[in-house]
């Protein structure tokens, strides 16, 4: 095996490890809760009825 086929074979296992990764950050659960439960959000400032004024 020449020094280019070895080359070529760790950028390519770098690739497949990257897209590996990339897919697996995407479809594992996230830490936050994406729901309106105000986790770690401050709403006091939020005056209410702001939602009917355009």
């Amino acid at each position: 095996m020449n020094i280019q086929t070895i080359i070529i074979a760790i950028l390519f296992a770098a690739a497949v490890f990257y897209v590996c990764r990339l897919v697996y950050k995407n479809l594992s659960a996230k830490k936050s809760c994406g729901s309106n439960c105000k986790c770690g959000v401050d709403f006091s400032a939020i005056e209410a009825g702001n939602a009917d004024k355009k």
